[in-house]
């Protein structure tokens, strides 16, 4: 998938020091110890379905409350990690430490926090939940907007190379910017504006927020609709109420609003009704060459009102030592944590993320297993990494960008599983982002024995590549694998993965109903493991350095990095 160069030099500009290696914030004050499950469960030296199950359960068990960052199911959660790489015979992977520490910021909007959209007279008060969701990520405890004026600005993005502005013309310092999901190819359906279908970082909501900012805007308002953010409101809802998780300023010296949030469609059709103006007719101008922002007749104030704390979560890193370069190094990676406990919310309140992401951590442990299992060590070292705060904006894998163990320009290779296939055997396997690397021709390879082909995402309009771990180390330069069990099934074919598929996303996707299930099919997943063993034990032996692809926007990094090292 091709990215551009602008938004790679912007986003990792917390990247920088990347390659080489800082020192880390101070350990966080010792904890009590926590009671981890045990299991009597006799784990075998292969992967198997019978080890992933037993995992997976468990790390998507209730006694661990959902993995919540800075709650007592990380303090379980971490713990379980570490053991199972004890257990293998891995060596603490953060300069003798399994632990490495990410500060973050703990801010929690008021529930009852209100906005009032003045619309040419006419106040319109949105609710918190139902309405519109807002926070802030300055850790003010207090954020107050008076009578800010809205102004639409399309998709909200500035991209010079491909000679398009959003901003153009218009000066939103103070104001409040009103924009849609996505790009401005996804809903003209216009194969010649960016991508087309395919979403790009500039359809991302953090890249409009961003933007945003650096224009000196006073808050920033997405429109939601369900086929551009690729899910629904309960998703938007669920993932923006609760405690929200930002790395510290001084750590992520990327822009940041005062206040930023979305509002529901029929919301904004009502509200751009009263102003004069069609939502429908706005979006399609949005996505066609020489749209012009408008500004709307309306104002918003806000009143919003935050706790805020300092704390720390934990990425566990696990190191099985080269034995003849361990100073270079493959990363085997998933993010550990998901959304906790709900409180307050009646029946289910633990969001137990089993496929997402005890799928992709238990993979990371099977893998590790096979590898330190092995009669021959690898000559690169492997590092396996359970990163925090994923599902807060990617942000255990930023620190540890910025914080290597080993440093970037000696990273050969990351392959990231998060959220994978429990559908069952595929004919093929999903290569989210294909075209992006040469790891996909070893991967190809690897296939080939169990009749399998790879594929793209069948959604790549819903901008998955964006939205896991990997993309740190893509936007840092390191080539970067995301795949995982495909939609043309064994027993289904493609109506019955599409199925499962649309199954997952509408009823578990960042719902309490993500738990684990016995009548799950591990064969694929058996196969998937095994296929992505096989690409990084290849590249940890083999002496190669698999580059970007030309086409891929992440090859200047990594050949500029190369080149410095000579």
């Amino acid at each position: 998938m091709r990215q551009h160069s602008l938004i790679l030099g912007v986003a990792a500009a917390a990247l920088l020091a990347a390659c080489k290696p800082a020192d880390p914030p101070a350990a966080p004050a010792a904890v009590a110890p926590v009671d981890t499950p045990t299991s009597t469960h006799a784990f075998n030296a292969d992967i198997n379905e019978a080890d992933y199950a037993e995992l997976v359960k468990t790390l998507a068990s209730d006694e661990f409350e959902g993995r919540g960052p800075g709650t007592q199911g990380e303090d379980k959660t971490v713990e379980y990690i570490k053991a199972q790489f004890e257990r293998l015979g891995l060596q603490p992977g953060n300069k003798g430490d399994w632990f490495q520490t990410v500060p973050m910021v703990v801010t929690e909007a008021d529930p009852a926090t209100s906005m009032t959209i003045d619309v040419d007279g006419k106040p319109h008060a949105l609710k918190f939940g139902p309405d519109m969701v807002v926070g802030t990520r300055t850790g003010e405890k207090e954020v107050k907007i008076d009578g800010s004026e809205l102004v639409f600005v399309g998709y909200g993005v500035d991209a010079p190379e491909h000679n398009w502005n959003d901003y153009a013309g218009v000066d939103v310092k103070g104001k409040t910017v009103v924009l849609l999901i996505n790009d401005p190819g996804f809903h003209a359906q216009d194969e010649q504006l960016f991508e087309g279908k395919r979403m790009t970082y500039y359809g991302r909501w953090t890249y409009k927020f961003e933007e945003a900012a650096r224009k000196g805007a006073a808050a920033a308002i997405i429109i939601h609709d369900d086929a551009g953010a690729s899910y629904g409101w309960d998703v938007v809802k669920n993932s923006w109420s609760g405690p929200q998780y930002d790395l510290p300023a001084k750590d992520d010296p990327e822009p940041r609003l005062p206040a930023q949030g979305w509002i529901t469609g029929s919301q904004a059709k009502t509200l751009f009704a009263d102003a004069g103006l069609d939502v429908d007719a706005l979006r399609a101008a949005a996505g066609k060459r020489g749209f012009k922002a408008v500004p709307m007749k309306a104002k918003m104030s806000l009143d919003l009102k935050s706790t805020s704390s300092e704390k720390s979560s934990r990425n566990v890193i696990g190191m099985l030592p080269g034995s003849e370069k361990s100073d270079e190094a493959v990363v085997y990676m998933a993010h550990w944590d998901h959304l906790g406990k709900h409180e307050g919310e009646t029946g289910d309140n633990i969001y137990n993320g089993a496929v997402d992401n005890a799928t992709g951590v238990a993979g990371v442990i099977e893998i590790a297993e096979k590898f330190a299992r092995s009669e021959s060590k690898p000559k690169r070292s492997v590092v396996f990494l359970a990163v925090t705060l994923e599902e807060s904006g990617l942000l255990g894998s930023k620190y540890y960008v910025a914080h290597p163990s080993i440093p970037m320009d000696k990273t050969v290779a990351v392959i990231n599983m998060d959220a994978m296939s429990v559908a069952g055997r595929s004919k093929d396997m999903t290569v989210v982002g294909m075209g992006n690397s040469e790891l996909e021709n070893i991967l190809a390879d690897a296939v080939k024995p169990q009749n399998r082909v790879l594929k793209m995402e069948a959604s790549p309009e819903s901008g998955f590549y964006f939205r896991s771990d990997h993309f740190n180390f893509a936007k840092a330069g390191v080539p970067a694998l995301y795949a995982k069990g495909g939609t043309d099934l064994v027993d289904g074919g493609v109506d019955g993965g599409k199925a499962a598929e649309a199954d997952y996303r509408d009823k578990r996707y960042h719902k309490a109903a993500d738990q684990y299930d016995a009548s799950w099919k591990l064969d694929g997943i058996v196969e998937d493991l095994n296929a992505l063993y096989i690409v990084g034990n290849t590249v940890a032996n083999d002496g190669s350095w698999p580059n970007w692809l030309k086409t891929s926007a992440f090859r200047a990094k990594r050949d500029a990095m190369m080149a410095a090292k000579k």
